[in-house]
């Protein structure tokens, strides 16, 4: 068996509609379930990126305002999930602004030498890395390049 490519992430969340705005208004992704007029009713919600290179790459599943949080610090699973949302330093700094405009926190940045970010957090702590690909940085001859130092971000 070969994995081909990661096909989508499925995140539970303690209120659907909260999250489907953020990941909808704030990252831009194209929901397409559920349609307008079932809102409130399913408690899932699938997106697509705007790229369409597949049918989903988001669920997320409502499991309640009682649901236990997210572990502070080190612990096993999920640390973060990367989103690229661009190719250029001025793409990142849109997102930024975006972020800004929106009122949502950034908890860090970064130089990666291969790429630049910015790391946030979803309503329910779920940490999401939105970066873009240093142009020039050939990280497919030099697969190295991606444990390179941490740098701090100058945008």
């Amino acid at each position: 068996m070969e994995v081909k490519e990661l096909g989508h992430l499925v995140l539970y969340v303690r209120d659907i509609d909260r999250s489907a705005r953020f990941y909808r208004d704030v990252l831009g992704w194209r929901q397409i379930l559920p349609e307008e007029s079932e809102a409130g009713h399913l408690p899932v919600a699938a997106f697509a990126s705007p790229s369409g290179r597949t049918h989903h790459e988001l669920l997320l599943i409502e499991v309640g305002p009682d649901a236990a949080a997210q572990p502070q610090g080190r612990r096993v699973g999920l640390y973060h999930f990367g989103l690229k949302v661009g190719d250029s330093d001025d793409e990142l700094r849109e997102a930024f602004a975006a972020l800004q405009a929106s009122g949502t926190t950034i908890v860090g940045s970064a130089d990666h030498t291969v790429t630049h970010s910015l790391y946030i957090e979803d309503p329910d702590g779920n940490e999401i890395e939105l970066y873009v690909d240093v142009p020039g940085v050939d990280w497919r001859s030099d697969p190295a390049l991606i444990g390179a130092p941490v740098k701090p971000l100058r945008l």
